[in-house]
Order: structure tokens, then C-alpha cells, then sequence
């Protein structure tokens, strides 16, 4: 019997890094920016395009804000506003989809941290709300920098969904949640095979340097690469992530924006820290080798002994 051939399934994805986003820089600023890159990604025969976590406005919880109106002035209460509405009309006219992380108040008054999925017509065809939220509630201000995530955003409440789209199943998640196998593993079960992530991550870690235990930069990027690398080959994935990156308002936020193929290897790589885009032709074909073998989950996955997984959160240590 002749070997089974795999249809290629090609989805060309970009992954559009922006540099640092001041303060003081408006959403149209942004939007410009990322038509920019918008349009590059066209001429490059994209399909789709990741835009980063946050992707509107500064990183704002690095700062305690204790008033809320200051802290509102960072959220979207409509997607698209008016100044997003650009970036939605010219990713139809170029019939490219997009990945846009931002933050979202709904009309209850609730904050998440948020990235949408835009189809090739310019409609809304998913959400994700982040889950694994980072930081801190509280003010700290020991730190040279705060992470206040846990203050501004609750925990998302959608779980993880995925969605068929562009020829295949895509998912979705938002920086932190890229460090958790769970994040992976929860979508992998649902047939993922292109995760689109944005995220902005500082290259030094506030409360290491507060508790003297500092962090090479260099680590950082080895983990940010690590973990992306694993949930792709151990659940045959497509993983596209991309990063704010640069010298924002005096903190450093690691690049390495990748696209990172089922193997665990990745295809293409970001060489600067500002505004840049790469590209990879992504077969969605080349996850099915994985799903198949290695982790085929149907045939090898043992439930009867992870029950602890979705049980407890804490270590408890044996007696």
C-alpha cells in the first residue's frame, strides 16, 4: 500500500514586533504604525498577522495608578474605536487577518487583558481573555519597576477556546500564559494547530532584583524561547509570538519575536527590538506527523493520574 500523502496546507503568518510605545503616544500612533507593518505583511503574501500583548498603549502596570479614571485612560470600552477602526479597514482591503492584544473594560465595568482574532474580512472571529495573570496586586514601591497586573485585570473568564479559521484550528493566548504547559495542553486537546500569542516581557525581573536574586537578561530570552518550543513540539503545534519590545519608558522589554514550527524548531526569528516584521509559510499539514505519533493523545494520554493537575494549585509537600 503507497505511503499516505499530506496535503499542504499553507498559511503564510507574519509576526509584527513593535519597539516601545511611550506614554504619551497615541492610539492612532500605534495604528499607523502597525498599517505599516500591515502593509509590508501584503507585499509578503501574508495571511495573517500577530500583533503584540497591550499592542495600543504602554505597558501601563509597571506603574501603581490609584486612580481608576488615570488607569481607564489605558482600556478599550469598543473594539474597534474610532481610532482602531483604520487598522480594521485596511486589513479587509488587503484581505489579511490579524492577532491584536489590548485592554478591554466591558460595559459591567469588568478589565481583562485581552487579544481578539480578525479574519481576512475584517470580522471579529474570536476572543481570549489572559488567564495567567503575572505580578502583584498591591504597591511595592521597593521595586524599580512594578508589575501590577493582578491589579488592573481579573483572570480570564473564557478559558481556552479555539476556532476554525484560515484553513485550520487556531487558539490564542497572551504573554504569561505561554510559560504554562496547561495553556498548550488545554488547546492541543481541542485539535490546535497554530497558537497565536502576543506578550511584553521586562528583561529583568523586579522582584529578583529587590530580593537580590537577580536573573541574567540572557536567561529570559532562553526561557521565552524554551517555553514556546516545548508547548509547540509537545502538542504539534504552530506557535507564533511577538513581542513589545525595546527601551519603553526607561524598562527594557525583551524581542525574540518567532515563529516556531510543530518540531519545536524555529523558523524564523526577530533580529532588532523595534518595529519589524517576519515571516514564515506555516503548512498546518506538519502537525499532523506529531498528533499521529509522539503524541497521539487518544492512544497514549493516562487521565487516570493527572487528576491532581486540575485539583490543586499549591505544591503539598509528602509528609
Amino acid at each position: 500500500m503507497p505511503p499516505k500523502q499530506l496535503v499542504p496546507r499553507i498559511v503564510t503568518v507574519g509576526a509584527a514586533q513593535m519597539g516601545p510605545i511611550a506614554r504619551t503616544e497615541t492610539r492612532r500612533s500605534c495604528v499607523e504604525r502597525m498599517i505599516a507593518m500591515l502593509r509590508d505583511a501584503a507585499c509578503k503574501g501574508c495571511h495573517v498577522v500577530v500583533f503584540p500583548e497591550l499592542a495600543l498603549t504602554t505597558f501601563f502596570p509597571r506603574w501603581f495608578m490609584p486612580d481608576w479614571r488615570e488607569v481607564d485612560a489605558f482600556f478599550e470600552t469598543e473594539m474597534p474605536s474610532a481610532d482602531v477602526r483604520p487598522l480594521f479597514d485596511e486589513a479587509k482591503r488587503l484581505k489579511i487577518g490579524f492577532y491584536l492584544g489590548y485592554a478591554e473594560k466591558t460595559s459591567e465595568g469588568r478589565r481583562f487583558n485581552t487579544a481578539i482574532l480578525v479574519d481576512r474580512e475584517g470580522a471579529i472571529v474570536g476572543k481570549y481573555r489572559k488567564i495567567h495573570l503575572p505580578g502583584h496586586a498591591e504597591n511595592e514601591p521597593e521595586r524599580p519597576f512594578q508589575h501590577l497586573e493582578k491589579r488592573y485585570f481579573e483572570p480570564g473568564d473564557i478559558g481556552f477556546p479555539v476556532w476554525r479559521t484560515l484553513g485550520g484550528i487556531v487558539g490564542m493566548a497572551v504573554c504569561n500564559d505561554r510559560r504554562w504547559p496547561e495553556t498548550y495542553r488545554v488547546m492541543g486537546l481541542k485539535g490546535m494547530e497554530l497558537m497565536l500569542l502576543g506578550y511584553n516581557t521586562p528583561a529583568i525581573n523586579g522582584w529578583a532584583m529587590v530580593h537580590s536574586a537577580p536573573e541574567p537578561e540572557h536567561l529570559r530570552q532562553f526561557h521565552n524561547h524554551l517555553v514556546m518550543q516545548a508547548g509547540a513540539y509537545q502538542n504539534s503545534t504552530w506557535v507564533v509570538a511577538t513581542a513589545k519590545a525595546g527601551i519603553e519608558e526607561g524598562c527594557s522589554l525583551i524581542g525574540g519575536s518567532c515563529i516556531v514550527a510543530p518540531t519545536g524548531e524555529i523558523v524564523a526569528l526577530a533580529r532588532t527590538v523595534g518595529d519589524e516584521l517576519i515571516v514564515a509559510d506555516c503548512d498546518l499539514s506538519l502537525c499532523t506527523y506529531g498528533k499521529e505519533t509522539t503524541f497521539a493523545f487518544s492512544q497514549h494520554r493516562r487521565i487516570e493520574h493527572y487528576g491532581l493537575i486540575a485539583s490543586q494549585t499549591g505544591v503539598v509537600e509528602p509528609s
